[in-house]
């Protein structure tokens, strides 16, 4: 069937799937991914320079690979399926735009070639294309990771094997499996001498979505890997805290109830944003895209989120305190007004970050 998303016209499979059978998949749910990847990228060739060359590694219908040809992005599009490819061509020639479709492995393709920016979104876990996805970016990494549970603690072995470090099943689970990806591409990057910095980052939905300029050089990846750490959390009371290092040194309590602590990481403790690039980003959004009031709307959220590594969620805490919840405007006015910095996040509607321990945030809002 044929669908319009931005300013293309896509002949795609005749039915949306979960995307384990066979065959070419295209999931029209992901279109705000797809949307923002067209406002990132946008941003980013404002900034940087060169930003010419742009690889969909794991293009199935190529949808993301045309929009970006259409955008004017010298565009490569891989993958090991010839229905793909197939597809991909035709439906780069239906839109008018030029760009190269190879029949390949996306990680022989990477490792023979670098682009200014490499954009891996398979369906299940990135890991297999990490080391040949950081090799092959010249100057962004776009990674899109749809396997949330293992990411989150909810499936702990698959979580453990794959990522490299111990996640944890947190009422912050989303937060969680996007540090736990962060982790494991920082590290993977390190391994190479190259640096990556998260410059927008978000969770919608059953994915996780990150972007990271990448640089060469072994002090830049040494930096990197000062802002793994390890978060130490308490199932009872939800009081946690974190430390960098890669070596856990938790806590023998928790200091709020003497219950034991959870211990989850290397996990990355440093921003998931940055926020001005996330504003350039919102700027950018395409006026004809489907999602663009959604698109902007988490831009604004993400921009302005503070850069601590977990959330609390109003409901759980109040819930936990046996307490009414209440307007989120006015629960952070209180967080405030006591001296604590505090935020919504995207992750929620009664999602929020503050400075505060779970102590002085009961105390500030009673």
């Amino acid at each position: 069937m044929l669908v319009e998303e931005g300013d293309v016209e896509l002949e795609v499979p005749g039915e949306a799937t979960d995307g384990k059978q066979e065959g070419v998949f295209f999931n029209p749910e992901m279109e705000l991914n797809r949307d923002l990847t067209v406002a990132t990228l946008r941003a980013y060739r404002d900034r940087a320079a060169p930003a010419e060359s742009y690889l969909d590694a794991t293009a199935a219908s190529g949808a993301r690979g045309v929009r970006a040809a259409a955008d004017g992005w010298d565009v490569t599009m891989c993958d090991v399926d010839p229905d793909a490819v197939a597809l991909c061509e035709s439906n780069l020639d239906r839109n008018g735009c030029e760009g190269t479709v190879r029949h390949e492995d996306a990680n022989v393709e990477m490792h023979r070639r670098r682009y200014d920016v490499v954009d891996v979104d398979p369906f299940g876990t990135p890991v297999p294309f990490a080391d040949a996805a950081v090799r092959s970016a010249r100057g962004l990494l776009c990674v899109t990771a749809t396997d949330t549970a293992p990411l989150c603690g909810a499936h702990f072995e698959s979580g453990v094997r794959k990522y490299g470090c111990v996640p944890r099943n947190t009422e912050y689970h989303a937060e969680m499996g996007l540090r736990v990806l962060l982790s494991a591409l920082v590290r993977t990057a390190a391994r190479y001498d190259v640096a990556a910095t998260p410059v927008f980052s978000h969770v919608s939905d059953h994915y996780a979505r990150t972007y990271l300029r990448v640089e060469e050089g072994a002090q830049a990846a040494d930096a990197r890997i000062d802002d793994l750490g390890h978060v130490y959390h308490c199932q009872h009371c939800l009081f946690r805290t974190h430390e960098r290092g890669l070596l856990a040194d938790a806590p023998e309590a928790c200091p709020e109830c003497g219950e034991h602590l959870q211990t989850a990481g290397p996990i990355w403790l440093g921003a998931a944003h940055d926020p001005e690039f996330v504003a350039a980003v919102r700027e950018r959004v395409p006026e004809d895209c489907g999602t663009a009031g959604r698109a902007r709307d988490l831009c604004a959220t993400v921009a302005d989120e503070l850069h601590e590594p977990t959330h609390y969620d109003q409901h759980r805490l109040t819930k936990r305190w046996n307490e009414s919840a209440m307007a989120m405007d006015e629960f952070l006015d209180r967080l405030r007004a006591a001296g604590h910095e505090a935020s919504r996040t995207h992750y929620g509607g009664t999602t929020f970050k503050t400075t505060a321990d779970v102590t002085e945030i009961r105390a500030a809002v009673a």
